[in-house]
């Protein structure tokens, strides 16, 4: 199986409606941004496939996201990567999110509540790091905890619109950005937001 089979038999294996609540369970199909409480959005189902492939994590990566969310980007990473540590600001959100990966089986994904501007040091360095809220600047924190090889994926720019960028390091520590295309994500919250 090439590596485009793997990222949509994973991503095919999910079922968004189980990451949703109330009225726009019934949505779970349309391909577009949809409210999970707290002023979040769950991302289009597009979208995370798109970020998700250009992560690329293979299957011993220690990934960390930031911005659990309800925990769908999350879900889908554990299918491809070693160990996936999750952080959300929100502690209701990860809690539900939390319990969800539990209950779809989902048993290397950890899930912290706090701030994810400075990351998880104690847990450093990662492999990969998808950051799923959108950062004014690059976050240092972040790069300093993406392990000589690894990559970044993450929202840089403007309120309501930005670049996803492609952050590469070297194996001698050389970091590499470029941007694939514009989006608009919630923003970040914490030093890297827009104040």
């Amino acid at each position: 199986m090439d590596d485009r089979d793997r990222f949509l038999q994973a991503f095919r294996s999910l079922d968004r409606a189980d990451f949703l609540e109330g009225p726009v369970k019934s949505m779970a199909d349309e391909d577009h941004p949809l409210p999970i409480g707290y002023g979040q959005t769950i991302s289009q189902p597009s979208l995370v496939l798109l970020m998700t492939r250009l992560l690329d994590p293979r299957p011993d990566d220690k990934v960390l996201e930031i911005g659990t969310g309800s925990g769908f980007q999350a879900a889908l990473l554990a299918q491809l990567a070693g160990t996936v540590h999750t952080i959300e600001r929100i502690p209701q959100l990860s809690a539900a999110a939390s319990a969800r990966l539990e209950r779809l089986g989902c048993r290397n994904v950890v899930c912290h509540v706090g701030d994810g501007s400075d990351g998880l040091p104690g847990e450093a360095p990662f492999d990969r790091i998808m950051v799923t809220a959108a950062a004014a600047r690059m976050p240092d924190a972040l790069l300093d905890q993406l392990a000589p090889g690894g990559r970044m994926i993450l929202p840089v720019g403007q309120r309501w619109l930005q670049d996803l960028r492609i952050v590469d390091k070297t194996p001698d520590g050389r970091v590499y950005e470029r941007n694939y295309e514009s989006v608009v994500f919630v923003e970040f919250v914490g030093r890297y937001g827009f104040g």
